[in-house]
């Protein structure tokens, strides 16, 4: 995969990988137009990332996802970012791993594809993703993070409405793994 394309506004190459940036931290805090939660079906308050974020946000999030009647996995719906400083949550549903044979690498994909392609919809510049599925739904972190950075990649050589997307990694561990990954991708 290239991760360049040519721009004939300046001629030369632009880095598509220079709009992706991985930080270590908490989604909540993120200073951008729209985050992703890393939802359950349900689209009801969690434990980690989903939790946390509902916690941020306060009680208009749970209000307005009990009217979007739940996501399937692989899908994104959006809502307002309430206390959050994003002014909105895009709500996806990753797959459980379970060992790699129930389609789990695509519907990974189409929550990364889904997002972004509701990212465009909404004019959002800048999006925060979590590392979708890599906790309590136990995909393996290193298969997950090279997903994530191809879809992005993918998604930016194509599009120019989204400028920056951050790699919100939880852990030191995860941190380390996404920045191995999009060296090898880039």
């Amino acid at each position: 995969m290239t991760n360049d394309n040519y721009n004939p506004e300046v001629g030369k190459p632009q880095m598509v990988l220079n709009k992706v940036a991985v930080i270590e931290g908490d989604i909540t805090k993120q200073q951008v137009d729209a985050i992703v939660n890393a939802a359950n079906e349900a689209l009801m308050p969690g434990s980690g990332v989903c939790g946390a974020i509902h916690r941020a946000a306060g009680e208009g999030l749970w209000e307005e996802c009990k009217k979007l009647n739940g996501c399937e996995t692989g899908d994104a719906k959006i809502t307002k970012g309430y206390k959050l400083p994003a002014k909105w949550v895009i709500h996806t549903v990753g797959p459980v791993w379970e060992g790699g044979s129930y389609g789990e690498d695509e519907l990974l994909a189409g929550c990364y594809r889904r997002c972004l392609e509701l990212a465009e919809q909404h004019n959002i510049r800048a999006i925060a993703f979590p590392a979708i599925s890599t906790g309590v739904y136990a995909f393996p972190l290193e298969r997950a993070a090279k997903i994530a950075v191809t879809e992005i990649s993918s998604f930016l050589e194509r599009n120019t409405s989204v400028e920056q997307v951050i790699l919100v990694c939880f852990s030191k561990s995860a941190y380390d793994c996404y920045l191995r990954v999009m060296k090898e991708i880039s």
